[in-house]
């Protein structure tokens, strides 16, 4: 019984270690075959160099201000009178059109007082010239004649000679004439009247208001011709001219508009060293105030080209592709934009990337969409 267990017990070891041998040779037997890495070429897209003409383009924006603008004061005291349009903005007047009407019947009372004394003393020297002075009181007593109380003073006759001008300067006559003069300008200050053809774009009084000396009344424009206020880089003022034409364009691109240069100036701004440069402009559906990008013709840069400026690597350079690798070369940038740039220093015929290639380095293995396309 005792020899029964003994073999069992070794007939099971024996079993256990072969299952265990088993089991380490399957084991070791068993090689999972590890998968090869598939060679990626990716597809780019060139284009083949041509160096040529490149225009330098300068983009500016601003906003438009119209050429011919006043800001109406007064320069007189009263209540604003209404008149046969509404003092309002939107407002459109001839040149010459009665805008604003203040109430001066106070102030012609005095005028016409005024008036009356200097008639009445070129009256009463009368007798005395034809008495002294018969050859020269012709002429006064014409004027007398033409003298109307409702109408403005008319200019005193010619003083000849040194006794006349003695003669009626001693009087007084010319004091008075000059203070009568001066009472009829400011007479008519009391109506302003339009200078130009235009649109009333700001009222700050309304009809019946006190209108004080000084006091700012609105502001009118003339709304054909308008002017663009752009800031160029200094390295252009020499390139521009006065007369050149520029292309202009609205905030969505909708709408192009022809305009001019009309003025340069002279000074150069200290902080962005930019010049200021005016460019006149007509057509009837521009509004003051609109906001336009112009399109500056500045110069012209031969044997160049132009990229898209996310191209362009650090250091100046650019991808080319040599016998379906990429590598990189070195170029001159000239010019910038927000979108391209101009380049020179790059060899007609080069092959380069005309898009960007995500994760490009040089070295890499690519095939042309060119090349592709003709495959199949």
């Amino acid at each position: 019984m005792n020899t029964r267990k003994i073999l069992l017990s070794i007939l099971g070891g024996v079993v256990i270690l072969l299952s265990l041998y088993l089991a380490n040779s399957i084991i070791k037997s068993k090689t999972t075959p590890r998968p090869t890495p598939a060679k990626v070429v990716k597809t780019v897209f060139t284009d083949t160099v041509q160096n040529g003409t490149v225009p330098i383009v300068v983009p500016a924006n601003g906003n438009l201000v119209a050429k011919k603008r006043v800001e109406l004061f007064s320069e007189v005291q009263g209540i604003f009178r209404p008149g046969n349009k509404l003092y309002r903005p939107g407002q459109q007047y001839r040149s010459g059109e009665t805008m604003i009407r203040i109430d001066a019947e106070e102030y012609r009372a005095s005028v016409q007082s005024a008036k009356s004394n200097l008639y009445n003393l070129i009256t009463s020297i009368m007798p005395d010239l034809r008495l002294d002075y018969p050859e020269i009181s012709g002429k006064w007593q014409e004027y007398l004649n033409s003298f109307d109380m409702e109408r403005p003073t008319p200019e005193l006759p010619e003083l000849t000679t040194e006794k006349e001008k003695y003669f009626i300067s001693g009087r007084g006559i010319l004091t008075n004439y000059y203070n009568v003069k001066n009472l009829e300008q400011r007479l008519g200050k009391y109506i302003i009247r339009a200078p130009f053809d235009g649109v009333l774009t700001e009222a700050l009084v309304t009809e019946g208001t006190l209108i004080r000396a000084g006091q700012k009344l609105g502001e009118f424009i003339n709304t054909g011709t308008f002017e663009l206020e752009v800031a160029i880089s200094k390295t252009f003022s020499d390139l521009l001219r006065v007369g050149e034409a520029v292309n202009l364009t609205n905030l969505d691109g909708s709408e192009t508009y022809k305009g001019k240069v009309s003025r340069i100036n002279a000074r150069v701004e200290q902080g962005s060293q930019t010049i200021t440069a005016f460019i006149e402009v007509n057509d009837p559906e521009l509004r003051e105030g609109m906001y336009l990008e112009a399109l500056l013709d500045a110069r012209n840069e031969e044997n160049a080209i132009e990229i898209d400026r996310s191209l362009l690597l650090e250091d100046d350079k650019i991808f080319v592709v040599r016998d379906s690798i990429l590598d990189y070369i070195n170029v001159k940038p000239v010019y910038f934009t927000d979108k391209k740039v101009v380049l020179k220093d790059v060899p007609d015929g080069t092959t380069i990337i005309s898009k960007p290639v995500v994760g490009a380095y040089a070295g890499m293995l690519v095939k042309v969409y060119e090349e592709k396309q003709e495959q199949q």
